[in-house]
């Protein structure tokens, strides 16, 4: 079983290279049975990537390309997403269990009503991202991703760690924020300061939250 370990949580992650484990090719994620097992589904440049009510259980998805993606009901369970560029990502109400994605682009992307589960997004592209009603049920790490202007709104991200990320002026709205783990992160330009109780961060980030409440609410600072 392969784990990672992200401040104070460890992330279970695919193990695709198991003995015994053998990954067929495959042209689509689609299937009549609504399920897609031990598959590679690789180098492919799509118009669309539209899945709905699909399982997608143990397989690589790599180096995909599509101008539009919708994703709805999905059920992912040991899926490693590297490599692809997504735009235009609707993805809802879905869950993922033991996945990783890594250094692919999701910028503007629109996720909504995601259960995450032993999941990390490593060295991705979240520019512009909305993130609505996001709920983790157990270990989730983001690390060296890029969360500009991103925002996370009614989500539960309880003890989720975000690891060396960018957070330029990404927003935490209304939500559950219980040990988020925030150290390792410039948090000078985030927005939402007010709604993160009980997060986790260093003593250096002290000024960094202070600087940017006084931004939030548009103080002027000065001596006459």
């Amino acid at each position: 079983m392969a784990t990672r370990v992200f401040g104070h949580v460890t992330v279970t992650t695919p193990d695709l290279d198991e003995p015994g484990l053998y990954l067929s090719h495959v042209d689509t994620l689609d299937s009549a049975r609504g399920i897609v097992q031990d598959f590679s589904f690789r180098d492919a440049d799509l118009r669309s990537l539209d899945l709905a009510d699909t399982q997608l259980i143990a397989g690589r998805i790599a180096d995909v390309r599509s101008q539009r993606v919708e994703l709805q009901a999905l059920n992912l369970h040991g899926v490693e997403i590297s490599g692809s560029d997504l735009r235009s990502v609707r993805w809802s109400e879905s869950k993922l269990t033991r996945v990783v994605v890594r250094d692919c682009k999701l910028m503007g992307a629109a996720l909504d009503g995601l259960v995450l589960d032993d999941v990390l997004f490593e060295g991705c592209k979240f520019d512009y991202a909305t993130f609505d009603r996001m709920r983790a049920t157990g270990p989730v790490a983001f690390t060296g991703c890029v969360l500009t202007a991103a925002v996370f709104s009614d989500c539960d991200l309880s003890d989720v760690v975000f690891s060396d990320c960018t957070l330029r002026t990404t927003e935490f709205g209304g939500g559950r924020y219980r040990d988020t783990d925030l150290r390792g992160n410039d948090l000078s330009t985030i927005r939402g300061v007010a709604n993160l109780a009980k997060v986790r961060i260093d003593h250096t980030q002290q000024a960094d939250l202070v600087h940017a409440l006084v931004s939030e609410l548009d103080i002027t600072v000065g001596d006459d």
